[in-house]
């Protein structure tokens, strides 16, 4: 069976589509700021501002139901106070689930093809500094994407510098100084890392390390958009852990985390839609 961003589909347009589905579907015909919310990240959408529709993702052009528990499998219309729109989306694809690479940033397009000029993305990670504990969100200052792909396709050539808005780092804190942040690496997955992959992230200047939200943020940029990004420290990394890594541990710290990390989630859309 055929998907819509199968070759020799036009991504583009195919986020084009997936954004009319979007407006006919909430009644809201273009947003502002979009959010990815990642594991641990889910209940923002509450606290973000009024809900003016929520669907689900798979009556969406282009989207797939989430393969990982955690992620919610809805696109959620929200009006902020100041009132901007906010896409959520809780529908990510990830890169090991083997669909490619236009399906894990198929949201991203779609969200700039929606009319948002910010992307906010978010992750649930492994930290690899032993000064950070389970519970701690961090903001993302740059990202070394180590899936050896992009989604860029040709000769498509987008600079990389301040990706990660270094104007939105300083709205997010403003909302909380005590905000540390670090390098996020991208691994292909689904494994988790090895204490030796996780020594030569440190080596090549990684400070996070992860499965998600690198090539999204590529993507982001091609688009257009500025792009702020969060990691929820769930787990120390492996080697520095001294506890065996799994899901349920991601799960849980996202659970114990999610009041205090959705609420700073909140309050730093709100100060970027004022």
């Amino acid at each position: 069976m055929t998907h819509p961003l199968d070759p020799p589909a036009d991504p583009f347009e195919v986020a084009r589509r997936a954004a009319d589905d979007i407006a006919s579907l909430t009644g809201v015909e273009r947003h502002d700021i979009a959010v990815t919310l990642g594991s641990g990240w889910g209940k923002a959408a509450d606290l973000i501002g009024e809900t003016v529709a929520t669907v689900p993702a798979t009556e969406v052009t282009g989207f797939s139901r989430p393969a990982l528990e955690g992620h919610v499998g809805t696109l959620r219309s929200v009006r902020t106070a100041q009132g901007r729109h906010v896409l959520v989306i809780g529908a990510r694809t990830h890169y090991y689930e083997g669909h490619g690479v236009r399906r894990v940033v198929h949201s991203v397009r779609t969200a700039a093809a929606s009319g948002a000029t910010t992307m906010v993305l978010t992750n649930g990670a492994g930290g690899i500094r032993e000064t950070w504990a389970p519970g701690q969100p961090v903001l993302i200052s740059d990202h070394i994407n180590l899936t050896a792909d992009t989604p860029l396709e040709g000769a498509t050539f987008i600079d990389m510098t301040d990706l990660y808005s270094a104007r939105l780092r300083a709205v997010a804190r403003e909302v909380d100084p005590t905000l540390d942040e670090g390098v996020y690496c991208q691994f292909r997955g689904p494994q988790y890392e090895t204490p030796a992959e996780v020594r030569m992230a440190r080596a090549i200047g990684g400070d996070i390390v992860g499965m998600s939200t690198a090539l999204e943020a590529i993507a982001a940029r091609q688009a257009g958009m500025e792009v702020l990004g969060f990691s929820l420290i769930t787990n120390l990394a492996a080697g520095i852990s001294p506890t065996p890594l799994s899901h349920e541990e991601v799960i849980e710290a996202g659970r114990e985390a999610e009041g205090r990390i959705s609420r700073l989630l909140a309050d730093v859309i709100g100060r970027v839609a004022s």
